[in-house]
């Protein structure tokens, strides 16, 4: 039927886009690793390998939109950078599905 496109869709807007539920993880506060992978499990219902976690968290960090703190142990947290990154993602995936739903609503009256 129709399940190519939305399993392509669900794997872009998670997996392709890992960057925007760490930094969702971390808003709720400086953790591990490991921990960023249960809360990503527990809020958003699918779970990152572990090797492509750790990828997109050192990425995070080179960019400056997450940093390393501690004594001895990795707990990352979200700078104000990373912040407006998310804000601006969210913002961006909020105004094209706003204009997708307006131009399927016109035709098929199902504008939720």
């Amino acid at each position: 039927m129709y399940g190519g496109p939305v399993v392509r869709l669900k794997r872009k807007m998670t997996v392709e886009n890992l960057w925007m539920y760490v930094l969702a993880a971390l808003s709720e506060g400086p953790t591990y690793a490991y921990d960023i992978r249960k809360r990503i499990a527990r809020d958003f219902g699918f779970k990152p390998s572990t090797i492509t976690l750790y990828s997109v968290v050192y990425r995070l960090k080179r960019e400056g939109l997450i940093r390393e703190r501690g004594d001895g142990f990795k707990v990352y947290e979200v700078t104000d950078e990373g912040v407006e990154a998310l804000r601006e993602g969210v913002r961006f995936i909020e105004e094209n599905a706003r204009r997708i739903r307006e131009k399927f609503g016109e035709r098929n009256e199902l504008n939720h």
